[in-house]
């Protein structure tokens, strides 16, 4: 959520950075928090003065009494009493006031980074740097579709008896790639990378969705549980950065324990709401995925160093697997809801001849952490203790391993149908090599 001080002393920034994002539309939700700020202000003041004239009132009253004049202190009973009920209404009013103004709040999205770059969508995001160069072969490569079920690894049939559309069924050495690429995802980050690995709940409440900025305005795009859990309305996490980033909310962290790194395995559920007709075929976009996330929470001074590490080490990942990639810088008009400025690495899909999204890498600054009050304390200033400030929060995927099986099935299957595996899985799949040809038909 943005600084809602912020917001009503500058709300030209929020609205240039709304145009960035191409949502002008919410100009008019601006000019309504800052007149709702006017409002508060002048309520505040109100009340503020109706309280120090009833601590004058009694302490003359009182006085009065002593002094025998009653029917003066009466009166100025009725004062103090009549002041009581408008202090009361106030602070209803507020009560109302805040509550709208949270509501609008929740509908804007973070202030866009100076650098990102003007545009509409991905069409116009910028090519930062590319890696590795795609082969150049003399058959025609398939998609992954028909590279998995000739070789008998991916059964999208049977899924579609079990659950239907936008699911799967690896077999064996497809089985065994998802988890070699899992475990040598967790292996990476926490040996060479440094991150602490945890294992959290899939099913998170409501409050822990608003924390990070799925909720509220993006529910249909989320698994809801029928029944609620524990008394709240509970969902199914559509990342692992939604109850990672959570783990400290509500605390004060200490400066010495920043940043903190963590990497977390965990099947990831989302509806699609949005994606009606895209990548309708195979398992680039599924309502259940498998994905490796890496979540800093980090200091205001170096979180954007730190973007930059988080970045490198999603890139390693695909280094690696020697997969062909490039990253790109998200444009205005591209940028998730929540994040300030993103990195997304694309990864060579041969069968479409085009780079696809194999991570996001995103810095969110304050946004998450003051919905969620997630703050650390800096060291000490000339011996004297300092005030709690926001952290900064940034994730990134490292990686989803459904599209690395995409990219791995294409980018390397030899002209007679068989997969060769990259070298950095071979260990996690029991030193196979190659997934044989499919048998001739």
């Amino acid at each position: 959520m943005i600084d809602p001080h912020f917001l009503i002393e500058n709300p030209d920034r929020v609205k240039d950075s709304l145009k960035r994002r191409q949502k002008e539309d919410l100009y008019p939700y601006v000019d309504e928090l800052v007149s709702l700020g006017g409002t508060r202000s002048a309520l505040l003041t109100e009340r503020d003065t109706l309280r120090a004239d009833r601590n004058r009132l009694s302490k003359e009253i009182g006085g009065m009494y002593r002094s025998g004049n009653a029917e003066q202190a009466e009166a100025l009973k009725a004062t103090v009493q009549a002041g009581n009920v408008r202090i009361e209404q106030i602070e209803k009013e507020i009560d109302v006031l805040e509550a709208r103004r949270t509501e609008l709040a929740m509908q804007i999205p973070n202030l866009v980074d100076d650098d990102t770059p003007l545009g509409a969508s991905e069409e116009d995001n910028t090519v930062v740097r590319t890696w590795g160069t795609p082969r150049d072969v003399d058959f025609e490569i398939e998609a992954h579709v028909e590279i998995g079920t000739k070789l008998g690894i991916l059964d999208l049939e049977r899924a579609a008896k079990l659950t239907g559309a936008r699911f799967a069924v690896l077999v064996g050495a497809g089985a065994r790639l998802e988890r070699a690429l899992i475990n040598f995802y967790l292996d990476l980050h926490t040996g060479e990378h440094g991150y602490t690995e945890v294992m959290v709940p899939y099913m998170v409440h409501r409050r822990i969705l608003e924390g990070t900025g799925q909720l509220p305005k993006f529910e249909e795009d989320l698994f809801k549980m029928s029944e609620p859990v524990n008394g709240s309305d509970t969902f199914l996490i559509p990342t692992a950065e939604v109850p990672v980033t959570n783990l400290h909310r509500e605390e004060i962290l200490d400066a010495s324990e920043m940043p903190k790194q963590y990497a977390c395995f965990t099947p990831c559920f989302r509806s699609e709401a949005g994606s009606a007709g895209r990548d309708v075929r195979g398992i680039i976009r599924q309502h259940q995925f498998h994905k490796v996330e890496l979540v800093w929470l980090s200091t205001p001074e170096t979180s954007d160093d730190n973007h930059n590490t988080l970045v490198g080490h999603a890139e390693r990942c695909l280094q690696l697997l020697d997969l062909p990639y490039r990253v790109v810088r998200l444009c205005g008009g591209d940028l998730s809801f929540n994040a300030q400025k993103c990195f997304d690495l694309e990864v060579w899909m041969p069968s479409q001849k085009c780079y696809r999204e194999i991570s996001s890498v995103s810095n969110f600054g304050d946004y998450q952490s003051r919905r969620m009050a997630l703050r650390y304390r800096p060291e000490p200033v000339n011996g004297k203790k300092s005030k709690a400030r926001l952290a900064h929060t940034l994730n990134g995927s490292g990686l989803a391993v459904g599209r690395a099986i995409v990219a791995i099935l294409e980018n390397n299957v030899q002209a007679d149908g068989s997969v060769i595996i990259p070298k950095a899985l071979v260990p996690y799949m029991g030193g196979l090599e190659v997934i044989p040809a499919p048998p001739a038909e």
